[in-house]
């Protein structure tokens, strides 16, 4: 059964411009290597200079074998902003001040993030990389284990972890990682979450 294997990471480690640090461009180059022994067909990326930087260093241990192209669905964005009653209070001040137009503009990407990579192929196994920011990749976890759309909030991803999951005809997702940082060296992980005693 033809199988889509979706390998979704967020950009490496990026500055206050927006643009990769050195450690970032690691981080790439890493997950590009734990990535070269499979038959990669695409590598997607956000319009953003992080993520598209990211997704060239990782075509550099792609061997360039796979095309490099941009997906607008990818954009960092908010995918939805939960009612009053489904906020969680710490999480009321970040919403603050997004209106109706912005928050439907912000699902409306996410609808279109899920409705373009989450199908089964119809013909052979597809192998495509993601390269996103780290609300897309909590959308797309979300949507995966068919959660409430609220759910997004909470699944953080540091830079340039991998997660897997898989899309079969007739069947569920399967989310096979989430957030593996193993192809880090341990000073290179948790870069993108606070500061803080890590496992």
């Amino acid at each position: 059964m033809a199988t889509r294997y979706l390998y979704v990471a967020r950009h490496g480690d990026a500055d206050a411009w927006g643009n990769l640090t050195d450690t970032g461009r690691e981080q790439s180059r890493l997950l590009g290597r734990r990535l070269a022994h499979l038959p990669i067909d695409a590598v997607w990326h956000s319009p953003l200079p992080r993520a598209a930087d990211s997704a060239q260093q990782l075509d550099i241990l792609l061997t360039g074998s796979a095309d490099v192209s941009e997906a607008a669905e990818l954009i960092d964005h908010v995918p939805y902003v939960p009612r009053p009653e489904e906020t969680p209070p710490s999480w009321v001040p970040f919403f603050d001040g997004y209106d109706r137009d912005e928050a439907e503009a912000g699902h409306k990407i996410a609808q279109s993030l899920t409705a373009r990579f989450t199908t089964a192929p119809q013909g052979d196994d597809v192998h495509e990389v993601l390269i996103t920011h780290a609300y897309p990749v909590a959308w797309l976890v979300r949507h995966a284990l068919d959660a409430p759309a609220v759910r997004w909030l909470g699944l953080s991803s540091a830079n340039a972890a991998l997660t897997l999951i898989e899309y079969r005809p007739g069947l569920p997702p399967s989310i096979v990682l989430f957030n593996d940082m193993s192809h880090l060296r341990p000073d290179l992980r948790w870069t993108g979450f606070p500061q803080t005693l890590r496992p």
